[in-house]
C-alpha cells in the first residue's frame, strides 16, 4: 500500500499498523545487511583509489561514515518505538528520504566523479556501481514504496546524466558509440523498474498472508476463549446436580433410609460407580480450564515427599483393592523436603498410581519407591501393565488422547490426567516422564528439586 505523504495524516489505525510493520521490515533488512554494504563500498573504494584518485575514495568514504551512521541510527530508533501513530509514522517517513537522498548520493558522486575522470568514453565502471546500487535497492527497500521511488529516481537521473554528459561535450552524431551507450542505460532503467514491480507484488502477498493468518489467529482466540467459557460454565452447571445425585445414591446405597432389595442393590452400585467417573470426568475438565486460563491457585509450602507419597499410596488402596492390584512401596532412607502444593502433588500421585492399578494385571503388584540424586528426587512407579512405548510420549501427556483410542477399549478414561499432571508438575518446577521396563509394564517417573 502507498501513501503519499500529504494523506498520512488521513490513516486509520489499519493503516498505521500496515506501514508500522513496513517501517520495521525496512528498517531490520536495513540493519542485517549492513556488513554486506560495507563489502560493497570497500571493494568500490579500493578501485576507485588505486585506479584514479585517492581524494575521491577519501571523501566518498566520509560521506558513507556519515550515511551509515544515520541510517543505523534512524533504524534502531523504529525498531525500539513500541507504539506507532499517525504523527510517528509521519516523522519516520521523512527521516527515511531524507536517509534515501544522503545514501544514494554517496553513490551518485562516486558514479559521476569517476566517469569525469574518465572523460567521454563507455564508462562500464560507474554504470555498473549505478545499476548494481539500483537493483540492491529494488530487492531490499521494497517494503517503502516511497524510499524506493526516491532511490531509483536519484539513480536514474544518474544514469541518464553521465552518457548525456559526453553527448553534449562532444557533439557525439547518431551513430556514436555514445548514443548506444545512453539507448542502453534507458533499457536498463526499465529492467530495474520490473524487478522493482515484481519484489514489491511478492511483498505485498507476504504482507496479505500475513494479515489473513493473523485474522484467523485472532478468530481462533475469540472461539478458544469461548470454548473455554462453555466447557466451564456447563461443567459448574452439571457438578452441582451431579454431587447432589452422588449424595442421594450414596445414602440410599449405605443403607440408611431402608433396606434395599436385593434386584436393586446393582442398580445402585452401578450408578454409584458411573455418578463418580462421570464427578471425575468434570472436576478434570475444570482443572484443563483453570491450568489453561492460569486461574489454578497454588499454595507452596515445605513438606517431606515421602509422606507425600504415603498419603497418596492409602488414599487410592482402596481403589486399588476394586482392581486386585497391590501398591508395594519401599521407604527411602532418608527423606528429602521439597516446595510444592500438597494438594497438587497428591493430585499427580494419585492420577499415576491410579493408571498404574487400572493397567496393571489382575494380582500384580505395583512398585513405588525413591531415589535422590544431588538436589533432584525422583519417586518411582513401577508397573507391570501393557508397557509404554518411548514413541507414545505425546499420546500420553497430550490431552484428550489415549494410548488405546479405539471404540472398543477396555479401559475408560477422558486422557485428561496425564496432561493435568504434566503441567502441574511444570508449575511446580519438577517434570513427570515414564521409561518402558526391560520386562512388563512402565516406570513413571516424578521428578522434583529438593531443598
Amino acid at each position: 500500500m502507498y501513501v503519499p505523504f500529504r494523506k498520512l495524516t488521513a490513516m486509520c489505525d489499519a493503516d498505521v499498523d500496515i506501514l508500522a510493520q513496513k517501517l520495521r521490515d525496512y528498517s531490520q533488512l536495513g540493519i542485517s545487511l549492513v556488513w554486506q554494504r560495507q563489502v560493497i563500498f570497500l571493494a568500490a573504494l579500493g578501485l576507485a583509489a588505486f585506479y584514479y584518485d585517492i581524494v575521491l575514495a577519501g571523501v566518498v568514504l566520509a560521506m558513507i561514515l556519515s550515511s551509515e551512521l544515520f541510517d543505523f541510527y534512524l533504524f534502531r530508533r523504529i525498531l525500539r518505538c513500541q507504539t506507532f501513530d499517525v504523527r510517528k509514522v509521519r516523522q519516520f517517513h521523512i527521516l527515511i528520504a531524507i536517509s534515501t537522498l544522503i545514501s544514494a548520493s554517496v553513490i551518485i558522486t562516486y558514479a559521476i566523479w569517476i566517469a569525469t575522470l574518465q572523460g567521454p568514453i563507455p564508462h562500464f565502471m560507474p554504470l555498473f556501481f549505478l545499476f548494481a546500487a539500483a537493483l540492491f535497492a529494488s530487492m531490499n527497500n521494497h517494503q517503502l514504496p516511497s524510499a524506493l521511488f526516491l532511490r531509483l529516481a536519484c539513480y536514474g537521473l544518474a544514469f541518464l546524466f553521465i552518457p548525456v554528459r559526453d553527448i553534449v561535450i562532444t557533439g557525439a552524431p547518431l551513430h556514436s558509440e555514445l548514443w548506444a551507450q545512453l539507448f542502453t542505460s534507458i533499457f536498463v532503467l526499465f529492467f530495474i523498474v520490473e524487478c522493482s514491480r515484481i519484489y514489491q507484488h511478492f511483498y505485498k502477498s507476504q504482507l496479505s498472508q500475513l494479515r489473513n493468518l493473523r485474522n484467523e489467529h485472532e478468530k481462533s482466540k475469540i472461539a478458544y476463549k469461548a470454548k473455554t467459557e462453555f466447557l466451564s460454565t456447563m461443567s459448574h452447571e452439571l457438578r452441582t446436580p451431579l454431587t447432589v445425585i452422588k449424595g442421594a445414591v450414596d445414602i440410599v446405597a449405605s443403607g440408611k433410609v431402608g433396606e434395599i432389595p436385593e434386584k436393586a442393590e446393582a442398580l445402585l452400585q452401578a450408578a454409584q460407580r458411573n455418578s463418580e467417573r462421570l464427578l471425575g470426568l468434570i472436576n478434570e475438565i475444570l482443572d484443563l480450564q483453570d491450568i489453561e486460563t492460569e486461574a489454578m491457585l497454588f499454595d507452596f509450602q515445605d513438606i517431606k515427599l515421602w509422606h507425600a507419597v504415603e498419603d497418596a499410596i492409602s488414599n487410592n488402596n482402596p481403589y486399588a483393592a476394586k482392581l486386585d492390584v497391590t501398591f508395594v512401596a519401599t521407604p527411602p532412607r532418608n527423606d528429602v523436603v521439597v516446595s510444592v502444593d500438597k494438594k497438587r502433588l497428591g493430585q499427580v500421585f494419585s492420577n499415576v498410581l491410579s493408571n498404574a492399578a487400572k493397567y496393571s494385571p489382575v494380582g500384580s503388584n505395583v512398585f513405588v519407591s525413591m531415589e535422590t540424586d544431588g538436589d533432584t528426587a525422583r519417586v518411582l512407579f513401577n508397573d507391570s501393565g501393557m508397557g509404554l512405548s518411548p514413541d507414545n510420549y505425546d499420546t500420553v501427556f497430550d490431552p484428550f488422547t489415549q494410548v488405546d483410542s479405539s471404540d472398543t477399549r477396555k479401559i475408560g478414561g477422558t486422557g485428561l490426567g496425564m496432561n493435568i499432571s504434566k503441567r502441574i508438575m511444570e508449575t511446580l518446577g519438577g517434570e513427570i516422564a515414564y521409561s518402558k521396563n526391560d520386562g512388563l509394564g512402565t516406570t513413571f517417573i516424578v521428578e522434583l528439586p529438593c531443598i
